[in-house]
């Protein structure tokens, strides 16, 4: 059976699925494809966090209150646009950078995620790509980012909770379990440290019977978002880097000097500027159509007591995610919380990112899922929910590069559920790009290359909704 066949229900191919059977419709009404941007203008709007992990975010700075003059301009305060500044004031010192947030540093996804701190990319991990010897050279990268993180908190003094105890991919169904061992038996020979589990010793480690198998990565791990926001807010402004909050940049006109406007009429002038806003990148007119946001949600336990915790049989804190299209994800807690997450996604119409009016129905299915997998935790509430946008690809690849008429905005996007590690790599790979430093990273299948062209409203918005369907109906089956 050819490999990608074989993975055709895989959660990895979701979007693509969704997004082309919308597609269908384009060649009949190009023009209403083309107009839609102009038409359907997107909404500017930023909703607070009310995640478990914002709790443990850094006090906001003051908004910009001035014009400003700098020679390269962040738009977004999440882990891209922070570790960005830090790597560009480190590798530049000469060079005044300037982070712009629309609300307060990791108000997004950075920290409203499930905290799993995974290596590679969404389209290669646990996923035979035909180029083994490549994922190595990827996997080595994301290895050692996680070694830079462990660094740059004893640097600053800020405890991210790190831990690399591994983490797993869990089955639900026999024949993810037989794709599961097909996949390792492939990739035994090149050298990547990946494990295939049986049931017994999935059982052992997370304390339920409720899966088939595993494969392990035992480089991966996870991390408190919250705590990783403080971490390198603190690392760029020690690096001399200006960090601006509560501070909406309305329009980018570009130039050899690009002119940034903010909500408020302030004027910021930059050599460069690194668009640094994940899911609401469009809403700059940037990147259209790269990504879509899909809402994802999480919810998490109080403290649970020892016995209880003990009762789980969730012994060394490894988070595991399923092997569903939709996939639910948990992870466990230095305080002994139990957080779950995914399950049913949602994608509003015209890229909204307002919380979706279904997160009520979709917070219930989190309580099912965690019941499910722990009945002992029946009685358990989650003490708090909360929703995010996750940018994600037609073809669930990453991209990281340069555009615009001068070649000087840079950007990096379409981390599809793997950004907690990964985008602090594209943040120091954005800083070597400013540093006309491109020729490192000339070997990275994601430098400079968009992901796969999405269609416009309506047929991007017809299309999520029909394989959504289709997906739910066959996987409940």
């Amino acid at each position: 059976m050819d490999d990608r066949t074989s993975n055709e229900k895989s959660r990895r191919n979701f979007l693509k699925k969704a997004t082309r059977a919308g597609a269908a419709g384009i060649a009949g009404a190009l023009g209403l494809n083309v107009a839609a941007p102009h038409v359907l203008p997107e909404k500017m709007v930023f909703g607070p966090n009310r995640s478990f992990w914002a709790r443990e975010l850094p006090p906001p700075n003051a908004p910009l209150e001035k014009d400003l003059d700098v020679d390269v301009a962040i738009i977004g305060g999440g882990f891209t646009g922070l570790s960005a500044a830090y790597y560009l004031r480190k590798t530049e010192p000469n060079r005044s950078v300037a982070v712009l947030e629309a609300h307060r540093c990791g108000n997004g996804a950075s920290a409203r995620n499930g905290a799993m701190m995974l290596n590679m990319t969404e389209d290669r991990f646990l996923q035979w790509s035909g180029e083994p010897e490549l994922d190595q050279r990827i996997y080595a990268l994301t290895l050692d980012n996680i070694q830079r993180l462990q660094a740059l908190s004893a640097e600053t003094g800020i405890d991210a909770d790190i831990e690399q105890n591994g983490a797993l991919q869990v089955f639900n169904t026999k024949s993810d379990k037989e794709k599961g061992t097909e996949f390792i038996a492939k990739i035994r020979p090149y050298g990547l440290p990946f494990e295939y589990w049986d049931q017994a010793k999935v059982s052992q480690a997370i304390g339920t019977t409720a899966y088939e198998g595993a494969l392990f990565d035992p480089g991966s791990g996870q991390l408190h978002p919250g705590k990783l926001v403080a971490l390198f807010k603190r690392a760029a402004q020690l690096a001399g880097a200006q960090i601006f909050e509560g501070t909406v940049i309305a329009h980018v006109e570009e130039g050899e000097q690009l002119r940034l406007t903010t909500a408020d009429g302030r004027r910021v002038l930059a050599k460069a500027v690194i668009l640094a806003t994940n899911a609401f990148t469009s809403k700059l007119n940037y990147l259209r159509r790269a990504v879509a946001p899909f809402f994802d949600y999480v919810g998490i336990t109080a403290p649970l007591s020892d016995a209880k915790l003990a009762a789980t049989g969730w012994g060394k804190r490894i988070p595991f995610n399923d092997s569903r299209t939709e996939v639910f994800y948990l992870g466990q807690t230095k305080d002994r919380r139990i957080h779950v997450g995914g399950g049913l996604a949602d994608y509003e119409f015209n890229k909204g990112v307002e919380d979706p009016s279904r997160a009520e129905t979709r917070y219930q299915g989190l309580r099912r899922e965690l019941r499910r997998i722990y009945p002992m935790l029946e009685s358990e509430p989650l003490e708090v929910c909360w929703s995010g946008a996750v940018d994600m690809s037609l073809d669930q690849t990453p991209s990281v590069g340069q555009i615009g008429k001068h070649g000087n905005v840079y950007y990096a996007i379409g981390f599809s559920g793997h950004g907690v590690n990964l985008t602090s790599v594209f943040g120091r790979i954005l800083a070597d790009l400013v540093g006309a430093k491109e020729s490192e990273w000339q070997w990275l299948p994601y430098l400079n290359r968009l992901p796969t062209y999405m269609p416009n409203e309506p047929f991007r918005w017809l299309g999520v909704q029909f394989a959504t369907e289709y997906y739910r109906f066959t996987e409940s089956l």
